[in-house]
């Protein structure tokens, strides 16, 4: 059978250790993994077939509480990389670059000093640090971080897809952005596609290590799947029978939760085949998940080769490993498709950390944030602290599993005008709803108990103020969050719709504050609904506007409710 030639297809090394490595100062291997929920063997997916990164986890400790700061790919790489959650940045989208806006935190703040990365952090204290495939977001006009490196940044040159069919079918998207289909089973090498690619970089730079032991080694390997398009070598999607696929259980937003909080799936619909509207059937729901499995099990088959290599090379016994998925991703839950929410499958990640003289074959219900990760290596390498962070270190629950260091994580994510901050702990989260700076009862709230309610389907906030409270007391300790950043140019044109807007507002208020006072033919300052009904232009349907208009439900308007309905 395949899933067997591909289990143990990869050579086993025995580890021997290298001589003289660098004053004994741990190297580091930050493995990240683009769009990576934790359907994974060890995190207790039945179906996944990932015999490598379960092997890691029986080297280190698994977190099975780890969650992202914000469920979308930029952001939440700036608060790996940072230390810094999105609300401290102000970065919420993919375009901006995080240093224009932590540039103003400097100038605003000059004891803050310049945001040091955690790769440029490492490098500063003598290592070599080295990022190969994607480790920041880099597109939609955003770029590299050369701060970060030591040398430059390295990505992979090669195609999207090598079936006729799909090459054929890559066409412009709605923003003009050219896009082949979902999905790619290509009877093909793994290092065809680009992960494969990104894996025999990493050898090769392990390998190079082995020259010059007295200089650690900081090395970021991002591998791109499972992120659209699905595609991988054949072989993987052999290793999953259709029928067997976890279908979701539950395809409806939870009940009483905001129209908002959800998400479209935008960005699968984007591809070519997948420009439908409405629901996404049984049928194509069952080969997206698919797709996805064989992504990740062809993902997991290049880190194993990643890992090999440190065994090969004597790394093994002197090298901090890390493994972590950027954000979740819905996979047809909700009716919802991607990444892009606050809920469960979008916030919560894969971490993995093995470090020499830790704990192993260990998990741990320890509460994590992306942000802790900055703090962890820093504290395990026994380098120096790097100040101002919002993260904390875990190095203590790498070493002892059952200890905790954060009774709950927080993460975001932004809605038009509305930013929601979620809060979550053992047993719930929270999310406010609001826009930033508007007073805290303006804000619209979601609870979820997940000892009763693990797959969210209902908002309980209206239910259980008191737990609302105690939640939202907690996460109002932190500062008020920043903003999106933008630019001068960008802040002069807002600047200027918010001066046209408030005209309109104020011509509208002038015109109806007239019809106002044409309509209340008594003087009496109200209008019953017969005065409201005067002069309208529509009076069958202008009867069912009027309760939308009297707030208080007194059955008559005030000349304010009328005005500013």
């Amino acid at each position: 059978m395949p899933r067997i030639a591909l289990l143990f297809g990869l050579t086993l090394f025995i580890a021997c250790p290298a001589v003289g490595l660098a004053a004994e100062r741990p190297n580091v291997l930050l493995i990240c993994v683009d769009d990576l929920k934790p359907t994974i063997g060890c995190f207790g997916d039945p179906v996944a077939v990932t015999p490598h990164i379960d092997a890691l986890a029986k080297r280190g400790v698994r977190f099975d509480y780890a969650y992202c700061n914000q469920a979308v790919c930029s952001p939440s790489r700036n608060s790996l990389m940072t230390g810094l959650r999105p609300q401290t940045i102000g970065v919420y989208d993919l375009p901006t670059h995080f240093r224009l806006a932590t540039s103003e935190l400097t100038a605003n703040d000059p004891q803050r000093g310049e945001v040091v990365t955690l790769s440029q952090h490492f490098k500063n204290n003598g290592y070599l640090a080295q990022g190969l495939g994607k480790i920041y977001h880099i597109g939609h006009g955003n770029i590299d971080d050369k701060a970060s490196w030591s040398v430059p940044s390295w990505r992979p040159k090669g195609p999207s897809y090598v079936l006729d069919a799909n090459v054929k079918n890559i066409v412009p998207d709605a923003k003009g952005k050219k896009r082949g289909p979902a999905t790619e089973s290509a009877d093909v090498s793994d290092e065809t596609y680009g992960d494969g690619k990104i894996a025999l970089e990493t050898i090769e730079r392990i390998a190079e290590a082995k020259k010059n032991l007295e200089q650690p080694f900081f090395i970021a390997a991002g591998f791109l799947k499972p992120h659209l398009p699905f595609v991988a070598p054949k072989k993987y999607w052999d290793l999953y029978h259709p029928s067997e696929l976890p279908m979701p259980k539950v395809t409806s937003p939870p009940t009483d939760a905001p129209t908002y909080a959800g998400t479209s799936g935008g960005e699968l619909r984007n591809y070519s085949d997948m420009r439908i509207k409405g629901p996404i059937d049984s049928s194509t729901t069952r080969h997206l998940i698919h797709g996805y499995y064989a992504a990740t099990s062809y993902a997991d088959a290049q880190i194993g080769k990643v890992i090999a290599a440190i065994d090969e090379h004597g790394f093994a016994d002197n090298t901090i490993i890390v493994l972590w998925g950027d954000h979740g991703w819905h996979l047809g839950d909700h009716g919802m498709w991607c990444k892009h929410t606050n809920y469960e499958q979008a916030a919560r990640i894969p971490v993995i950390i093995a470090a020499p003289g830790a704990a192993r074959d260990a998990s741990t219900s320890a509460m994590m944030e992306t942000v802790d990760i900055y703090p962890t290596l820093v504290e395990l390498a026994g380098i120096e602290p790097a100040p101002n962070l919002d993260g904390v270190s875990q190095a203590a629950v790498v070493r002892d599993p059952a200890q905790h260091v954060r009774d709950y994580v927080t993460h975001v994510y932004p809605r038009s005008s509305r930013l929601g901050r979620a809060i979550r702990n053992s047993r719930y989260r929270m999310v406010q709803w609001k826009v930033i700076g508007a007073k805290p009862d303006s804000a619209e709230m979601e609870l979820y108990d997940y000892e009763t309610d693990p797959l969210e389907t209902q908002n309980i906030a209206s239910k259980y103020p008191e737990i609302v409270a105690t939640m939202n007391a907690e996460l109002e300790k932190q500062p008020e969050p920043k903003p999106q950043w933008k630019s001068a140019k960008q802040r002069a044109a807002a600047a200027e719709k918010l001066k046209q807007d408030q005209q309109k507002r104020a011509q509208n208020a002038k015109s109806r504050t007239a019809m106002f006072a044409k309509r209340d033919r008594d003087q009496d300052g109200f209008l019953t609904l017969e005065e409201f009904l005067l002069h309208q232009p529509d009076p069958d349907e202008a009867p069912k506007r009027f309760p939308k208009f009297d707030k208080n439900n007194d059955q008559k308007l005030s000349e304010d409710e009328f005005v500013y309905p």
